[in-house]
């Protein structure tokens, strides 16, 4: 994958001078104190005019990416690794979620610019928190449709009809991950929901993961999901030990053995960003065949909802 990325191209500086941040007290002759109301008025205009011609700036760079030839619009890795860096330097009484939530709706419009993004949702809740948590990352407005299982958005994500799947989080019992263990051409776990793992009340409450036919691309901070074909007696312990041995730490686990089948199919996370190629995938004597990996995600920021 190409490390450049329609969806996140830095901003160019504004040519017009230094936009104020309002984290400084204004000085008298600002022209703010004397000039009242009208006069702090038409500074939040010029502040917003010069914002807004940023964005616009910021679109024209994206056009030029898209041109560029590159083979996926997004890429969650860099986008979360964008909105850390953002976080970690805001300053001043802004709540740091309104920050996540403008990039977010920002990162999803550049996104949407390159044409055809859209999701498949499997939601079976009657309240629709996976469809919530999709419209809550992607934006609004991005086209959207709901299947009742897991199965139908992974068909439309294999065949190019969604650019992304939003489904449960895997367990057992909700075992769709099955499937990515023999799907050809290979489907990727590249996200996790929510991003912004501090609930506010009235927010889904529901995890999700995000699949994708492109692979995920790191964050610097992350994890990933590994898919293994076992005898069907393996037990966990076992697993777990040779994980570890083999320098991969384990952290949830989810094993699947079908009645009278010889084989068990086990998901594992682990800590850290893992590629088809790691040799400490070979280090597994447990397995049947070369575990595969099934993705991985930028792990979700736990910052304050105000």
């Amino acid at each position: 994958m190409m490390s450049s990325s329609v969806s996140t191209a830095d901003p160019a500086p504004v040519a017009s001078g230094p936009v104020s941040t309002g984290s400084e007290e204004p000085s008298p002759q600002d022209g703010w104190r004397t000039g009242g109301l009208p006069a702090l008025r038409a500074e939040l205009d010029r502040i917003d005019d010069a914002i807004h011609d940023l964005l616009m700036q910021r679109a024209g760079i994206v056009e030029y990416v898209a041109r560029s030839g590159k083979p996926a619009a997004f890429r969650p890795g860099r986008e979360a690794s964008i909105i850390r860096r953002l976080l970690d330097r805001h300053r001043g009484t802004l709540p740091p979620v309104a920050v996540f939530r403008i990039w977010r709706e920002l990162l999803a419009g550049t996104t949407a610019m390159q044409g055809g993004f859209s999701l498949a949702v499997c939601d079976t809740d009657q309240g629709v928190p996976l469809t919530q948590l999709a419209r809550e990352h992607f934006g609004a407005l991005t086209p959207l449709r709901i299947y009742g299982s897991a199965g139908q958005a992974l068909v439309d994500v294999s065949q190019g009809v969604a650019s992304v799947a939003v489904l449960p989080y895997p367990s057992e019992t909700d075992n769709w991950w099955v499937a990515l263990l023999h799907h050809e051409p290979r489907l990727h776990i590249i996200g996790r929901l929510p991003f912004w793992k501090t609930r506010p009340d009235g927010a889904p409450t529901a995890q999700a993961l995000v699949v994708a036919a492109t692979p995920a691309d790191a964050s610097g901070d992350d994890q990933s999901f590994l898919g293994l074909e076992c005898d069907s007696d393996v037990s966990r312990a076992r697993l777990s030990s040779e994980l570890t041995g083999a320098g991969l730490k384990p952290l949830t686990m989810a094993l699947v053995r079908g009645r009278g089948a010889p084989v068990a199919n086990v998901l594992v996370e682990v800590e850290g960003y893992l590629a088809d190629d790691d040799a400490r995938l070979l280090n597994l004597g447990s397995v049947l065949r070369r575990p595969i990996v099934l993705g991985s995600y930028a792990l979700p920021i736990a910052g304050a909802v105000r």
